[in-house]
């Protein structure tokens, strides 16, 4: 079984996500605040769909925030398909 090490929010973290309600319009300072938790966040590792789950909001509302930060985003992963070895 594997265990999750969940880690505490702060108190600030805790208000933003509070008025940042699913569906709710972000705008002004609070979109500017978001946008550097979630590409600081993001720089760090973090998955744009873990952000999302952790912020309540959509992978696509993520994504273009951190889009519109200016972010260099990761490829996908997985496994890749390599060169068709030569048949001799």
């Amino acid at each position: 079984m594997i265990m999750r090490d969940k880690r505490r929010i702060s108190h600030e973290e805790a208000r933003v996500a509070e008025t940042l309600k699913k569906g709710s319009r972000v705008t002004g300072a609070a979109r500017e605040k978001l946008a550097a938790d979630l590409k600081k966040k993001y720089d760090s590792g973090a998955s744009i769909r873990a952000l999302a789950e952790e912020t309540g909001r959509s992978y696509g509302f993520v994504h273009r925030m951190l889009s519109e930060s200016g972010v260099v985003l990761r490829g996908r992963g997985g496994a890749t398909r390599g060169k068709k070895a030569a048949s001799a």
